[in-house]
């Protein structure tokens, strides 16, 4: 996997000078990091061979007529030509000794009997000579740790520890442009199309090795080999964070025209990735709001958390959730109770949830987080901030973060309830690698994935 994610060395065999072309696109990225101008995208580092023979230059670079014809060696085919080219083309690849390839073009198993026939053949040219090959019919891959962007993807994105692998390229091109927003950091992103030849065991495999991914998110629409996928999953010491398309009936026709493939019974993959301790989520934002968080915290070894708020209804709530989610919210020992009671507001909840009261300050927060987590039966917590007038967001965060020092085998997500005057102290969270949400649900959700 190598050459595929660290080349030295890329060819594009179906680069072109018209801007709309998917060639152009994979060329320019490579070259710039990324089309739209954001502050991730950096230039890859080694040699780029643009191949085209009806070009001598495209965007300043000598063109080659035949991959053949590059003198130096080549790690990395990207491919975009038409489907009915591609034989040929890997045929020069193999005959270049190119040690690794990604096929973007799409047209083969997706389309039919004819296609199917093209990806076949295609498939037996590369297991043949052993060269890895990741698509056909995908958007390709990209290492922000390495300054490679071999897709035609509109940007890098931000530089993270999420492992991202999809079966669709168009859904990962849009959630590059999602996770610029939401400062989503990647360790790598793969979209990996029909699947002739690398398919996702291959992929998840290979990132619970790389040692800049810490939470692998999957967004699948049929697995070929479940039972090498059970085992695999089960074996992986890193988190696995699942959506699975097609759930409906209308769902499993649209992935057959979609990649080729068949999607099966929904329950039969909710009862597999159960068995496999993968976590299955039902949305795209959640997937990546579990896979943060995974990637951040520590597992919750059990699932008995507490709930420190400022805002009674907000404690209410988030009680509802951990028992729709199966979260068990202990109650406080004596010996919390008693450290609390002179510490609180005369009115204090006195309970789990643990309500602060409205007038509530950072000292109040530190000394009930501090106070709880020392619980032997708390093994999680939900740190939330209703905003008063006397509400200091940052000091608030400054408990939290201080409480990750004290307690780094306890997972504690923070919620900051409200949008503007609540953001600096969201962002001085996240400098600090907390969690933090607007809504308590999602917060809940997020710790449920911890349990694994």
């Amino acid at each position: 996997m190598k050459e595929l994610f660290e080349p030295r060395s890329v060819a594009v065999i179906g680069a072109s000078r018209n801007k709309l072309n998917v060639g152009h696109g994979v060329l320019y990225n490579l070259i710039y990091g990324g089309f739209f101008n954001t502050k991730h995208n950096k230039p890859f580092k080694g040699k780029i061979y643009p191949v085209n023979p009806k070009a001598k230059k495209i965007l300043d670079l000598e063109c080659y007529a035949s991959v053949k014809d590059v003198k130096a060696e080549v790690d990395l085919g990207v491919i975009a030509v038409k489907a009915e080219l591609v034989p040929l083309v890997v045929r020069e690849c193999v005959e270049k000794k190119v040690k690794a390839l990604i096929v973007i073009s799409a047209g083969f198993g997706e389309l039919g009997e004819e296609g199917k026939k093209l990806q076949a053949e295609i498939a037996a040219l590369v297991k043949s000579a052993n060269i890895p090959l990741v698509g056909p019919n995908c958007l390709g891959i990209i290492n922000p740790h390495f300054n490679l962007n071999a897709s035609f993807a509109p940007a890098m994105p931000p530089t993270g520890s999420i492992g991202f692998i999809s079966q669709s390229g168009a859904l990962a091109d849009s959630v590059i442009d999602w996770a610029l927003e939401k400062n989503y950091g990647f360790s790598k992103l793969i979209s990996y199309g029909n699947a002739a030849d690398l398919d996702l065991n291959d992929f998840i495999a290979y990132l619970d090795k790389d040692k800049d991914t810490k939470a692998i998110a999957v967004y699948v629409e049929s697995i070929r080999h479940g039972k090498e996928f059970m085992k695999i999953a089960r074996s992986v010491k890193k988190p696995i964070v699942v959506i699975k398309a097609g759930k409906t009936e209308q769902g499993v026709k649209a992935v057959s025209s979609h990649t080729g493939s068949l999607a099966g019974s929904y329950e039969v993959y909710k009862a597999a990735f159960k068995q496999s301790n993968v976590h299955l989520v039902e949305n795209i934002e959640e997937l990546f709001e579990a896979a943060e968080v995974l990637a951040l915290l520590p597992k919750l070894k059990d699932n008995k958390i507490a709930i420190i708020t400022n805002g009674g209804g907000a404690g209410v709530l988030t009680a509802d959730y951990c028992f729709e989610n199966g979260l068990i919210l202990p109650k406080l020992s004596n010996e919390t109770l008693s450290r609390l009671e002179s510490k609180m507001h005369p009115a204090w909840s006195r309970s789990n949830p643990i309500d602060l009261v409205g007038d509530a300050l950072s000292d109040r927060y530190n000394e009930a987080i501090f106070r709880v987590l020392k619980q032997k039966d708390v093994y999680g917590l939900i740190v939330i901030q209703t905003l008063q007038t006397m509400t200091d967001p940052v000091e608030n965060a400054k408990a939290i973060i201080s409480a990750k020092k004290h307690f780094s085998d306890k997972p504690v997500i923070a919620v900051y309830m409200g949008g503007m005057f609540t953001k600096e102290g969201k962002e001085y969270l996240k400098e600090h690698n907390i969690p933090v949400f607007n809504d308590p649900e999602k917060a809940v959700k997020a710790m449920k994935a911890l349990v694994f």
